[in-house]
């Protein structure tokens, strides 16, 4: 049912007024080891970690990464050359990247990288622009464009792709963005980068921000890309991710499970199942949960039951009404309207499947569903008895609580005796 008539079933009142088209095609980066290792509760991954992260990019058709900050010392630097090679050597569509002030001593480093490395690591330089910061540094707009022009203008003379990036971006006067970023353009940066560095910003400013470094983009060189780099500390990360392709961004950066300073990053397992259910592209996603457990393992970040995409629950169902319909969806062989009728997300798009679990809330279709998909008969006490089991507990039933009464059962009806609540009673409390 997946083709028109599948899709007669579902009003979309999300496509009934127009939005503008996104760029032909959307491109990704993944900051998650550089801004995510940010974060102060996050345990920094191994090399070996860091580079299966990297195939893992590959398959779900990350376009560039940020390897990691080259200026923050030997470690670091070794790491950026180490994937970076690997990029190199296994021929990756990935473009390596590695973040640096507008300082020298800071992006010596990357050339030098990229030398060891054999690929060009494109060069994300970034300078604080809003007043706020300006105030607080004690920067006069001068020396920001001379940092600016210094910069960039070091980074190309040793062959480097340069992105500039503003911090604070949101926050930041549209005359010294003008003139900031047509110095870098000038000086050869061929991409432009939006930041939303403390989460400030709400769609409409996003928009229009946009907009306005287009026109000024288009002023000094149109084949210039505009990145946009978001945070969640207002939680509109992906919403403004949205709007920012929606006005003219061509490239956008997340990380996985959104880790990273403060509330972290745009999360990337959201907007990659975003752009994909808005058509804004065809991504492979299979991978998703597999890139989200590595980076919840190796950096120590828990994944909650019920977050999207990837939390234990999100394609789970113990609710009797839920599973119902799941199970008449199956019942008629339709895997496409099994995956849509109580779930957005479709769990296959993401390697996924529905779960249907026992508990307090369900009825005989979670019973008879667990037991057929486990290989058990559905005999009416079985039904009967873990159904009454489960309106009496508090959470939902275990496997092991399930096999070791369906045990009981079976060995009582083999007998010829009834089964009480009495003889299943002790089993459940064992179990637990």
């Amino acid at each position: 049912m997946e083709g028109q008539s599948g899709k007669s079933l579902i009003y979309d009142w999300n496509t009934v007024s127009e939005r503008p088209a996104p760029p032909a095609r959307v491109l990704i980066t993944d900051e998650t080891l550089r801004d995510g290792l940010q974060s102060p509760s996050v345990t920094h991954p191994s090399i070996q970690d860091k580079v299966y992260l990297l195939y893992l990019m590959r398959d779900l058709g990350v376009d560039a990464a940020d390897l990691g900050l080259c200026g923050a010392g030997e470690r670091f630097k070794k790491d950026v050359v180490v994937l970076a090679r690997e990029i190199a050597e296994q021929g990756m569509a990935i473009q390596p990247q590695s973040a640096a002030r507008t300082l020298e001593s800071d992006i010596a480093p990357i050339v030098e990288a990229s030398e060891e490395a054999g690929i060009a690591i494109e060069a994300c330089v970034f300078l604080g622009s809003s007043p706020i910061r300006q105030f607080a540094e004690g920067w006069e707009l001068d020396t920001l464009l001379k940092l600016t022009h210094e910069s960039v203008t070091f980074a190309v003379e040793h062959g480097l792709p340069v992105m500039f990036v503003t911090e604070d971006t949101t926050r930041a006067h549209p005359d010294h963005l003008r003139q900031i970023y047509s110095e870098a353009m000038r000086c050869g940066a061929m991409r432009l980068c939006v930041s939303d560095t403390v989460g400030h910003a709400t769609p409409e400013g996003v928009r229009e921000l946009i907009r306005f470094i287009a026109q000024v983009r288009d002023e000094v060189n149109p084949e210039v890309g505009i990145d946009w780099h978001g945070h969640r500390d207002r939680g509109l990360d992906i919403i403004n991710s949205l709007a920012a392709l929606e006005a003219g961004a061509d490239r956008v950066h997340a990380c996985a499970l959104g880790i990273g300073e403060r509330s972290g990053n745009t999360p990337m397992e959201l907007l990659l199942v975003n752009l994909n259910l808005m058509g804004y592209s065809d991504r492979d996603l299979t991978k998703l949960p597999e890139y989200c457990r590595v980076v919840s393992e190796a950096c120590g970040a828990p994944i909650p039951f019920n977050y999207p995409i990837v939390g234990a629950d999100s394609f789970r169902t113990a609710t009797g009404v839920h599973a119902a319909a799941i199970v008449k969806a199956l019942g008629m062989e339709d895997e496409w309207l099994a995956d849509r009728v109580y779930c957005g997300v479709p769990a296959s798009m993401v390697g996924r499947e529905q779960q249907i679990e026992i508990g307090p809330m369900s009825g005989e279709h979670n019973v008879r569903f667990w037991l057929a998909s486990h290989g058990i008969d559905t005999h009416p006490v079985f039904v009967e008895k873990i159904l009454a089991a489960a309106k009496s507990a508090n959470t939902l039933l275990t496997e092991e609580q399930i096999r070791r009464m369906i045990a009981v059962m079976r060995r009582r009806l083999e007998k010829g005796e009834e089964v009480t609540d009495a003889d299943l009673a002790p089993v459940l409390d064992r179990a637990q």
